[in-house]
Order: C-alpha cells, then structure tokens, then sequence
C-alpha cells in the first residue's frame, strides 16, 4: 500500500486539526464539521495530484488555451454519519463525482470491550473500471474501512482504489496496510501511535460523529 501522511509536513492543515483535537473548540459542532470539511478538501487536492491527466483545448473570449485535466471516473464513497462532512470536503473538489453510501457500525456483544462491524444501509451506482474513493474521518482498528470495502465488491471491481481518512491510529494503518492491495493508497492527515483497549484512537480526536451531529442513542 502506498501511504501518503499529509502530517510528515507542516502546513496550515496542522491548524485544523489542532482545531479538531480541541476539546474546547469542539464544542462547536458547526465549526467542527467544517474543519473536517476543509481537511477533506486538502486531503483531495492531493490525492488528485496521482491521478491520471488529459490535456484538453479551452476556448476563452481572447483565444484558445490547453490545460491538463483529470480524465477519472470518480466514485466517492463515505461511511454513514461520521463520514457525511469529509464526504462533502471531498465533493467540493470532485464535484463531477459518482456518490455512494455505507452504514457500518460497531455491534458490542456480550463483552462491552468487543465488537463486530455491521454494515447495513448501502447505496452504490457501478464501480467497474472506476476510481474508488473510500472516505472514513477516523481509521481506528481498519475494520470498517475493510468490511466496506467487502460490501461494494457486488458493484464491480474498480480501477484503482483510494482511502482517505483524518486520524489514524498505527495499527489501523497496519491493518489496512495488510488487507488490501498493493497498489491502494492511503492519504491521511496526521497518524496516532495507539488505541486504547474498547479500540479508540488515542489521542484522537473522540467519536467524529457525535461531534459533528450530537450524541446518538444506544440501542
């Protein structure tokens, strides 16, 4: 797997996700989904600079000029709730895209410290030939980003594949790193050394999706 850590290099990207890890500035979720949204959007820009490029002729009032231009099918998939604000940084940038969406979930058992990844809901157009872009704001343990990736296998098999994500822990990445092909890339704004023992980042950031749309009922 090729991985692509935006955090090896510092940039006004450090600042958002300073702002992200700040308990204090989290609390306002409004801005917190924008700075995932704006993450995305970074995180975009430079997994566009490994796509394939076309030059194509543009007519302006004065004259003609040619500019080398993305020629991929893009699919952009996200992991339900969590995954809605970076989806949306993302489609800023690749507005012409293709959508798809996916709930995974962690299903506790009898032991509140083990789970499972349910995936449920899921909305996907083809993805055969197509560039794959597999969204989720926080890569803990890699089993979600794994267990999605399964689920879309029935659209078709993608060209080439790409997982975005903002905070990762190390053994997430391994995870990844092990279980899907070589030629996947991994872009990734800033990697955590480890998880705590119920399979959170740490330091991380907290749960992504009730930061951004409230705390959510257990059932």
């Amino acid at each position: 797997m090729h991985i692509h850590n935006l955090s090896e290099e510092n940039s006004i990207l450090n600042t958002f996700i300073a702002e992200i890890r700040d308990v204090n500035i989290q609390k306002d979720s409004m801005r917190f989904r924008r700075n995932i949204e704006r993450v995305g959007e970074i995180l975009g820009y430079e997994m566009s600079k490994s796509l394939p490029f076309n030059s194509k002729n543009v007519e302006t009032p004065l004259g003609n000029c040619d500019i080398d231009l993305p020629e991929s099918d893009i699919v952009l998939c996200s992991i339900l709730r969590a995954g809605v604000p970076l989806h949306n940084g993302l489609l800023n940038y690749f507005d012409a895209a293709e959508n798809a969406f996916i709930s995974a979930y962690r299903h506790h058992k009898e032991n509140p410290d083990t789970f499972e990844i349910i995936v449920e809901y899921l909305a996907c157009p083809s993805l055969e030939g197509k560039t794959l872009i597999l969204a989720d704001p926080m890569l803990a343990t890699g089993q979600s980003m794994l267990a999605t990736f399964e689920a879309l296998k029935p659209f078709g098999t993608p060209k080439s594949v790409h997982l975005i994500s903002i905070v990762g822990a190390q053994e997430g990445v391994d995870y990844v790193s092990k279980n899907f092909a070589e030629d996947t890339h991994l872009w990734i704004a800033t990697i955590d050394p480890k998880l705590n023992d119920k399979g959170y980042i740490v330091p991380g950031i907290g749960d992504a999706g009730d930061l951004a749309y409230g705390q959510k009922v257990q059932h």
